[in-house]
């Protein structure tokens, strides 16, 4: 088996921003597991795990990846490094958006190495351009009827609606 990634998220929705991670991501790393995490420390989100899951599967597809077999869709429960050793993933990817991310992502990852020592965290830059996204931000600009198009795929756009 080559190299084994996990990329943990409440995905609530998909944004452009995560699908721009997962392409990346896939270059550099033979399996991409996405994960679909409950955070008991969020408010209930907008879609339940199984409407995220249909939906990044679409917007998988929606971008061209949906054919291949290296990028596969489910949810978890639970802390994510136990979730990424079910799948025995060497590394754990993160997103971050600016500096803002990186005390919670550095404490993360410190926190991942302390439980599973054999589990790298990998951190992508989002590009500029999604540096201000995010699926709380989406949610709300939905809920006050914006134009929400350009950033998240259509399958997000059509749900929302």
């Amino acid at each position: 088996m080559g190299s084994v990634a996990f990329y943990p998220g409440s995905f609530d929705p998909i944004t452009n921003g995560h699908l721009d991670i997962i392409q990346r991501a896939r270059r550099c790393f033979d399996i991409i597991y996405v994960g679909i995490g409950q955070n008991s420390t969020k408010a209930r989100g907008r879609f339940v795990p199984g409407q995220r899951v249909q939906l990044v599967q679409t917007a998988l597809t929606e971008i061209g990846l949906s054919s291949e077999k290296h990028v596969f869709v489910s949810t978890f429960t639970g802390v994510v490094w136990e979730a990424a050793k079910r799948v025995e993933a060497d590394v754990i990817i993160r997103g971050l958006r600016a500096l803002s991310d990186f005390e919670f992502e550095q404490q993360f990852a410190h926190t991942v190495k302390q439980f599973a020592p054999n589990i790298e965290s990998v951190f992508l830059m989002t590009r500029p351009e999604n540096s201000y996204l995010s699926s709380s931000l989406v949610r709300e600009l939905s809920s006050l009827d914006q134009d929400i198009s350009s950033l998240v795929p259509r399958c997000v756009v059509e749900a929302l609606k």
